[in-house]
């Protein structure tokens, strides 16, 4: 990967189970364009998630950065946004100036775009408390954490060329990926963040029927795609999620190492 940090991979490789492999897949520009929005995305998912600090102080980082990412990146202003929080801050999130200096110029701007609005909607949550009291809820706040994902990869592919993609079907795969993982974690959620995703009224059921039914949009979205290194990135995190779904309607927890790893041979096959 020449031209792109080697330190940028590892970092994605450590960071990322899920979506190291279907990066690889993809064609040069795409695959260095993809690998850093990623590790931007990271960066600030970390803030977000961060279990030591404050809502209120998530609220007003996120903020700032959102509007941080409006200009060119001014990392002195990122450090001084971070504070004392700093010392707390994982090495992804310390990096972000690296991430968007790796990132191809040609689309830098799409990708700070979907940062700016990545970490306002995060911003907004963290205030609230993640309090999802509607579908309408959830479907905001999948839609930053994960719909908006689908929409700049769409972008990526439409500018480079190589596939015209409907944005809400987009969307859908993104939601599908993270209700599985909202349906995986909830447990750990409840008990180690005092954090429910699950809207009033719903049950376990309910929300399998939400994955289910943006996972049949992804499907939808899938059959849109020629490009044999795009359909390969965007088979693999849609095969996991499909099968984590199954394994946790009989009853699994998830799925086990060598079923991931079988997956990831069985995708590359087709």
């Amino acid at each position: 990967m020449s031209g792109f940090p080697k330190d940028a991979m590892r970092m994605l490789k450590e960071t990322s189970r899920t979506f190291y492999i279907p990066i690889t897949f993809l064609q040069k520009e795409l695959k260095h364009s993809v690998a850093s929005a990623y590790l931007v995305f990271r960066a600030i998912d970390e803030i977000e998630d961060h279990e030591e600090l404050s809502n209120d102080v998530k609220y007003t980082i996120l903020m700032q950065v959102s509007e941080l990412f409006k200009q060119p990146f001014d990392n002195d202003e990122y450090v001084r946004i971070l504070g004392e929080t700093k010392d707390q801050m994982p090495e992804v999130t310390l990096r972000l100036e690296e991430w968007l200096q790796a990132c191809p110029k040609d689309v830098l701007s799409i990708v700070m775009d979907a940062a700016s609005e990545m970490a306002f909607g995060m911003a907004k949550w963290a205030k609230e408390n993640w309090e999802i009291r509607t579908r309408e809820d959830l479907d905001d706040y999948t839609y930053y954490v994960a719909g908006l994902v689908g929409v700049l990869l769409s972008e990526l592919w439409e500018h480079y060329g190589e596939e015209e993609t409907d944005r809400e079907l987009a969307i859908a795969y993104g939601r599908g990926l993270q209700a599985v993982n909202i349906l995986r974690n909830e447990k750990e959620d409840l008990v180690e963040r005092d954090v429910s995703f699950v809207p009033d009224g719903w049950n376990r059921a309910k929300l399998f029927e939400y994955a289910d039914e943006n996972l049949a949009k992804a499907d939808e979205y899938m059959k849109s795609l020629q490009k044999r290194s795009i359909l390969l990135f965007c088979r693999l995190p849609l095969a996991l999620a499909h099968k984590t779904l199954k394994a946790m309607k009989e009853g699994q927890e998830k799925m086990t190492r060598a079923e991931v790893e079988q997956t990831v041979k069985e995708v590359q096959i087709h």
